[in-house]
């Protein structure tokens, strides 16, 4: 009853007792994390035009969101978070929107013109836009209603957007940070071949010691044979023995045959001599 008791207990501590979580901590060792953005308040974004990406005007670094992430890029590295200002994870790629952003972003901001049309952006309040950004997505509510408070805006065409995305790209790439990055992961990528190739030599030298084993077990089966040819003598010898164990066997029928022959000739003695015919008359 005591040990039914104890267990009830301590299956009762173990549902109660909450058990920590690894939320927050970087996956990717050895990826320093982006320094820490100081908010007093919740931020309030904008919306860039020709996209439905939003970023965040009042800082100096560049934090986006799109489609409920948060986007960071620091020292030629990307992370992302579901929070605007804390635990942030390392993103292995370069997020397919970036490429789609005017990098010239805040100089049209502060002049709040978009490539010579007057741009009356609006200031979104953080639970503003975390109550609306899916229905805005799915409805098209920038390019259909607001044309992303652009006059005249046009955007571009699909030809001419590509060329813009190359562009960007080919720009992004050639910054210091982003090539000091990229050498950084071949040095990590070959790591995983250096330490692959010593495991294969190290498991190479136990496959040439073992043709020497090999050699080291022939040895005794070389050394069989001879022994085996020394069993065989003995064996050899005892047909011989056993001829001569025959002989004295070949000579005792002889010796019988001998004995016999006495035996012969006493019944010639035996016979009685008949009397002539003619005395007895």
């Amino acid at each position: 009853m005591k040990k039914l008791l104890f267990g009830t207990m301590l299956l009762a501590l173990v549902i109660a007792v909450p058990i920590p979580t690894m939320a927050g901590v970087n996956i990717s060792i050895g990826i320093p994390l982006p320094p820490v953005i100081t908010f007093t308040m919740a931020p309030e974004v904008i919306v860039i035009p020709g996209t439905y990406v939003y970023v965040i005007p009042d800082i100096d670094v560049d934090v986006f969101f799109y489609r409920g992430w948060w986007w960071r890029p620091w020292e030629g590295r990307w992370y992302r978070s579901r929070y605007y200002d804390r635990d942030w994870i390392y993103y292995n790629y370069i997020p397919d929107f970036y490429y789609d952003i005017d990098f010239g972003w805040r100089g049209y901001y502060r002049d709040r013109n978009w490539h010579g049309h007057r741009w009356e952006y609006q200031r979104i309040p953080y639970q503003h836009l975390q109550h609306n950004w899916r229905d805005w997505n799915s409805n098209r509510y920038w390019e259909s209603q607001r044309r992303w408070d652009v006059e005249r805006y046009q955007p571009p065409s699909p030809q001419q957007k590509q060329e813009l995305r190359r562009q960007r790209q080919y720009e992004y790439a050639r910054s210091p940070e982003v090539r000091k990055h990229e050498q950084w992961k071949k040095e990590q990528q070959r790591q995983p071949q250096v330490q692959q190739s010593r495991q294969q030599q190290q498991q190479r030298q136990p496959q040439v010691q073992q043709p020497r084993q090999q050699q080291q077990q022939r040895q005794p089966q070389v050394q069989q044979p001879r022994q085996q040819q020394q069993q065989r003598q003995p064996q050899a010898q005892q047909p011989r023995q056993q001829q001569q164990q025959r002989q004295p066997q070949a000579q005792q029928p002889r010796q019988q045959q001998e004995q016999r022959q006495p035996q012969g000739h006493q019944p010639q003695h035996s016979q009685p001599q008949e009397k002539p015919e003619g005395k007895g008359r």
